[in-house]
């Protein structure tokens, strides 16, 4: 690949010409389950509210104590948690194993959002710094069209617009920074010597957030 020289920001964030930093993220999906770490946050606080319901149609029929003793309180309570546990981490072992345990984002930030890309399974890191090399006019051809390609063949884009963001969580033992608005939550990677670069940047530009 090319060098890259003039628009480095950090060690892996580049300025582009269109006004937008961009820095491609490679997760190890079996050192760093965090996507696994989500599943389960989603599940807790489905089972919550089930629970929640389950409750109130008890009380409206008056049988809140039975409720209680013979639900909530009863060793099989813990049988749809445990269901829920094992499916989800042999459904992430087999998502791991298909992405080659390999889960590649590709960042794009600027003054209203950061957008959060991730790339198919046979994608590979080094496509992603290539089409970063041809967005600083490093390189011609035709990578800026193979650039918009990989945009296009994404599995699946999150988007945070600053504005509409309500709160910001620091997590940087696991290269994290939570980016959540009311109903999106977005998850923002970026490798420690980026890591304060992107915090900085995206906290001073949420003038709702709560920042954690």
């Amino acid at each position: 690949m090319e060098k890259m020289e003039g628009q480095k920001v950090t060690e892996n964030i580049y300025l582009c010409p269109d006004g937008k930093y961009r820095w491609v993220y490679e997760l190890n999906m079996i050192n760093s389950p965090v996507i696994l770490f989500t599943i389960w946050k989603i599940f807790g606080l489905v089972l919550l509210v089930l629970l929640a319901f389950m409750l109130i149609v008890e009380i409206v029929d008056g049988n809140v104590v039975s409720f209680v003793t013979d639900t909530l309180l009863s060793p099989g309570i813990l049988i749809i948690p445990g269901i829920m546990l094992v499916l989800s981490i042999i459904g992430y072992g087999i998502v791991a194993a298909a992405y080659g345990f390999k889960y590649i984002v590709l960042f794009e930030m600027d003054e209203k959002t950061v957008v959060h890309n991730q790339m198919p399974k046979q994608f590979k890191k080094a496509e992603g710094l290539a089409w970063l090399a041809a967005m600083l006019g490093a390189v011609a051809g035709s990578y800026p069209a193979t650039g918009a390609g990989i945009l296009a063949g994404s599995k699946s884009s999150s988007v945070s617009r600053f504005e509409n963001v309500r709160t910001v969580v620091r997590r940087k033992g696991q290269k994290l920074i939570e980016v959540n608005e009311l109903v999106e939550k977005n998850q923002v990677y970026a490798e420690d010597a980026d890591y304060e670069f992107v915090w900085n940047y995206i906290t001073s530009r949420c003038p709702k957030a709560k920042v954690k």
